[in-house]
């Protein structure tokens, strides 16, 4: 193997820049503020199709892995998240409590995300100490299933009555 073969057998290259990823998820949550934000406050917690949860607990899901999880990324403490019971009490069941709450886990994202390092997106992690697999894989499992449960509170303010913002918005 001559220098420039051994060069180029070790040269990662890069699809996106962790920072350009770390934009397109907050784009995403973003979005995902604006469709808690559309949301009946009186049916957030109560409205329901075909056996799927309320959108309320949907987001409380995403709340319980977006921060901790590139927290967990970062330092290997995953948190105590037990990710079959994503409780909240009777006074935490607000549009208020959940945007707050939003807003929080999104700077805690702004955070932490920027101390992966470009090798450890490459790294094999257990994810909440249950979901084996390489780091980006888990990040953009977080994205995905964000992208998701947005997708189902779309189709639940639209049966409604209400106009979910547009999907292609992430400003």
């Amino acid at each position: 193997m001559t220098m420039q073969q051994a060069d180029t057998a070790t040269e990662v290259k890069t699809f996106i820049s962790s920072e350009n990823l770390l934009n397109e998820w907050i784009g995403h949550r973003r979005l995902t503020r604006r469709v808690i934000e559309a949301f009946p406050e009186d049916q957030l917690f109560t409205f329901q199709i075909g056996g799927m949860r309320t959108f309320g607990a949907m987001v409380k899901e995403l709340l319980d892995i977006g921060a901790t999880g590139v927290k967990g990324m970062v330092t290997n403490d995953w948190g105590t998240t037990d990710f079959n019971n994503h409780h909240m009490t009777d006074e935490q069941k607000t549009k208020e409590y959940l945007l707050q709450q939003w807003d929080l886990s999104t700077e805690a994202i702004i955070h932490w995300f920027p101390q992966i390092s470009e090798e450890r997106f490459q790294e094999t992690v257990k994810s909440f100490g249950q979901y084996e697999g390489h780091v980006y894989s888990s990040l953009l499992y977080f994205i995905d299933n964000e992208i998701h449960h947005r997708a189902q509170g779309f189709v639940y303010l639209r049966s409604l009555g209400v106009e979910p913002p547009a999907f292609w918005n992430r400003n």
